[in-house]
């Protein structure tokens, strides 16, 4: 098989969706490995590096994509990209359909086969590909969180931990999942006062015994969430529907009730978000401020963060990757129940009801 590796072009986009060492086994697999020249240098990889390791550099993108049965990538095709997919072909990345209608309507258009790194899940429930950025996205959301609560930032002036004699801010955690928890340590760890709300009682209990003693957790019920939105001076919306649009939260009128200069990082943004007043923006252009409240809304965040996102990322997708160029979508499906639910589309046809439902549009089961 023939798998090809563009460069990203979302804006601030520095991830890269194989490393060298994903190459060399493909290549000793005996796969072609298509790599665009320079795909790997915002995460520090040179094109002779991959070449070492037995890739083929490709000066164009059109070209990749012309070559290559098997594309994997870190985010979903742009629509500069719509054009340069072939019927059939598999496309292995980061979707986010539920998100986009305008997405989900052209790659049905294009007549690919479309396997969600965000909705490939064991048979346990966990969702390999998802995870390794959600540990990124909630550490990050705090440190970003933190830089724009200063006032040159437009924020209220506030350092997350306080100094003694002055309380440290108030943190608050829309859902208690992988980037809640990682958000939640990461703010507790600088001082915040951390609460936590999730709808999961035995999360909440799991949380409860091993976070640190300035977390607390709550049940997120209306008169709670409105009560602590007042207050708070950063909140991070982490809140996953797997495959489908985040749920709104918090509405226009509770953003109005928060404190002049308070926070918003929203990182199910690129699920739709979980604030209603939340847009999505990039790193170059990444707050809008609304009501006297900051958003940021940046759609890939760990992007900023390319190495260690790079790695992360592509620890956990080389397995999968490799069976799919071994076996062909439709075997590796059979065979691995965790990639059959990573399939979305398949040739026209989508396969995942959650984004179907999204849309009012129609649902085969691949």
């Amino acid at each position: 098989m023939i798998v090809g590796v563009p460069r990203e072009i979302k804006p601030d986009e520095y991830r890269v969706a194989l490393i060298p060492v994903g190459a060399e086994e493909l290549r000793k697999r005996g796969h072609r490995v298509l790599v665009e020249r320079g795909a790997g240098e915002g995460s520090g990889i040179d094109d002779g590096l991959y070449a070492e390791h037995g890739a083929e550099i490709v000066e164009r993108s059109e070209d990749v994509f012309a070559e290559a049965d098997l594309v994997v990538k870190v985010k979903e095709p742009l629509p500069q990209e719509y054009g340069r997919l072939r019927r059939g072909q598999t496309v292995f990345t980061y979707f986010h359909f539920a998100a986009s209608r305008e997405l989900t309507e052209a790659m049905l258009a294009a007549e690919i086969v479309a396997i969600a790194y965000e909705t490939l899940r064991t048979p346990d429930g966990h969702l390999p590909l998802l995870t390794p950025m959600s540990e990124v996205a909630g550490k990050m959301a705090v440190q970003e969180g933190a830089k724009y609560l200063e006032r040159p930032m437009m924020g209220r002036g506030i350092l997350l931990g306080g100094v003694p004699g002055v309380e440290p801010a108030k943190v608050l955690i829309l859902g208690g999942g992988t980037v809640g928890a990682n958000a939640a340590r990461v703010a507790a760890g600088l001082g915040a006062r951390v609460f936590v709300l999730d709808i999961a009682l035995e999360r909440l209990r799991y949380l409860d015994e091993v976070m640190p003693a300035n977390v607390t957790t709550l049940y997120c019920d209306a008169h709670t969430l409105r009560e602590k939105i007042r207050r708070a001076d950063l909140v991070i919306g982490a809140v996953l529907v797997r495959g489908a649009k985040a749920p709104v939260l918090v509405t226009e009128d509770m953003v109005k009730t928060m404190q002049p200069g308070a926070v918003i990082v929203d990182v199910s943004v690129d699920q739709g978000g979980c604030i209603e007043t939340i847009e999505p923006t990039t790193h170059h252009d990444p707050v809008r401020v609304k009501h006297g409240v900051v958003h940021y809304g940046v759609t890939n965040m760990p992007g900023a963060v390319g190495r260690t996102s790079t790695y992360a990322l592509t620890n956990a997708t080389l397995p999968y990757l490799l069976e799919i160029a071994d076996k062909g979508y439709a075997r590796a499906c059979a065979d691995n129940p965790a990639i059959r639910a990573g399939l979305n589309m398949v040739r026209g046809s989508l396969t995942n009801h959650a984004v179907a439902d999204t849309f009012g549009l129609p649902c085969c089961d691949g």
